[in-house]
């Protein structure tokens, strides 16, 4: 399967909630006996887009369940301890879930020259509707989390 990767403005207009914090626990569970599903709690620091609360859980199809596992393609592995910025969409009822489910993560860590939290993944940033060259292997200056949050509630507010 190949997919065309979502620009940073269609990631924000798709969410709901972009929330930022720590992941401080993973739950498998499996509803109908068909398919596992991995409940994840995030501790919320920073909301860039709607608010769900201190602690957030939100539902990542696949996991491991006793001796039984399922995987999903492009579903994201989130482990206890991950600092991330998500991208989350919500139905009625029903927990939130990852909007596009792995492009909607965004992995943070700690700049080991500078100890600057960044954001690990460059995100892609369309500056119109028009077919644009893609410079494969193009380093990108890191993207510290107050410049990619500050980024996110520019698109935020300009979709409205």
């Amino acid at each position: 399967m190949v997919l065309k990767p979502a620009d940073l403005g269609t990631l924000v207009g798709s969410a709901r909630v972009i929330v930022h914090g720590r992941v401080v626990s993973l739950r498998a569970q499996s509803s109908n006996r068909t398919r596992i599903e991995t409940l994840v709690t995030l501790d919320a620091t920073d909301y860039f887009k709607g608010d769900l609360g201190r602690e957030v859980t939100f539902v990542v199809p696949g996991g491991t369940l006793g001796r039984y596992r399922t995987v999903v393609s492009g579903a994201p592995q989130l482990a206890e301890g991950d600092e991330v910025v998500l991208f989350l969409g919500t139905r009625g009822p029903a927990l939130p879930y990852l909007i596009r489910l792995g492009e909607g993560v965004f992995r943070v860590q700690r700049d080991a020259r500078t100890g600057q939290r960044i954001v690990s993944r460059h995100p892609v940033v369309a500056e119109s509707s028009v077919w644009q060259r893609v410079g494969r292997g193009t380093p990108a200056s890191p993207l510290s989390v107050n410049d990619f949050g500050a980024m996110v509630r520019r698109l935020a507010g300009a979709a409205r």
